[in-house]
């Protein structure tokens, strides 16, 4: 399931949990297809920056990501990445996100999940369409 990244120089495992929200905790997942469009954009953005999605997944005001990333990468740069493209692409396709200022906050949630806590943290997004 996790496999080590290999470069000509270094063998790395870096595997970061990522969680962040729309502006003002908008329920912007509570649509089927926008959130089926930010999992596209983040699946097409992730395979251009060579960064594997080990699980990803919405609630209607958060979303919750397990990223495998070469250590090239911040997650400062992988956050403004993402939250870049999914932001502009999104307020293009789907008008009624236009009268926000901004689609995303500012901030986000990162930690390092290690090997054996990866299954965990994974079983935890997985198990975000069930909670309340």
């Amino acid at each position: 399931m996790y496999e080590y990244r290999r470069t000509k120089t270094t063998v790395s495992l870096l595997n970061y949990h990522f969680v962040f929200c729309p502006r003002y905790r908008r329920k912007i997942f509570l649509k089927s297809e926008l959130e089926q469009r930010f999992k596209e954009l983040v699946h097409e953005l992730c395979a251009e920056l060579k960064i594997e999605i080990v699980a990803i997944e919405c609630n209607k005001d958060h979303t919750h990501m397990i990223l495998n990333a070469l250590p090239t990468l911040s997650p400062a740069d992988i956050m403004a990445k993402i939250k870049g493209v999914t932001s502009k692409k999104l307020r293009e396709e789907f008008p009624h996100l236009l009268h926000l200022p901004s689609l995303w906050t500012r901030s986000y949630f990162v930690s390092t999940a290690g090997h054996v806590s990866s299954e965990t943290i994974q079983r935890y997004v997985e198990q975000q369409k069930t909670r309340g």
